[in-house]
């Protein structure tokens, strides 16, 4: 069993009282990756897909972020599904990369709260980060994504 942590500090998730939980060994053909490893993959790609609650059924949607730290950051519009949605619930943020020729590719799953950031100081720090948003459009809610659980897979030959 491992000690679920939060991503790249060492530390339990939850504080000193972390829940363990049972974690299946990578499938035949795909290797685990470490926190610090899907990190770096994450931040080679400019869209995820964040899977949240919509009226107590999954939704998923794409969306354009940036790392701060171990955070995902995103912008959404002002009362938007994923705004309401969004707002101080538990998510997870999925991101991958896949090549169909070379039968090559990872993905990464990213599960903690959201927050929306409503402070003026950190709200101008996050929006000075680059991301930019391909659906035109404002996008002035600032959501950020914390995660306690990351998971990282990788397709090997």
């Amino acid at each position: 069993m491992d000690t679920v942590e939060r991503a790249g500090t060492g530390a339990p998730a939850g504080g000193a009282a972390a829940a363990t939980v049972e974690r299946p060994r990578a499938s035949a053909g795909l290797a685990e990756l470490t926190p610090e490893e899907s990190y770096a993959l994450v931040a080679t790609v400019p869209v995820g897909r964040i899977v949240y609650t919509d009226h107590a059924l999954p939704a998923i949607q794409p969306v354009n972020f940036v790392l701060d730290g171990p955070d995902v950051v995103f912008r959404t519009a002002e009362g938007s599904k994923l705004a309401v949605a969004a707002s101080r619930a538990v998510v997870a943020f999925e991101v991958d990369q896949f090549d169909a020729d070379a039968r090559s590719g990872w993905s990464v799953v990213l599960v903690g709260r959201t927050f929306e950031v409503t402070d003026p100081v950190e709200r101008e720090r996050l929006l000075a980060l680059p991301l930019e948003t391909f659906v035109p459009g404002v996008r002035d809610r600032v959501i950020k994504v914390v995660p306690r659980i990351v998971t990282g897979r990788r397709i090997v030959r």
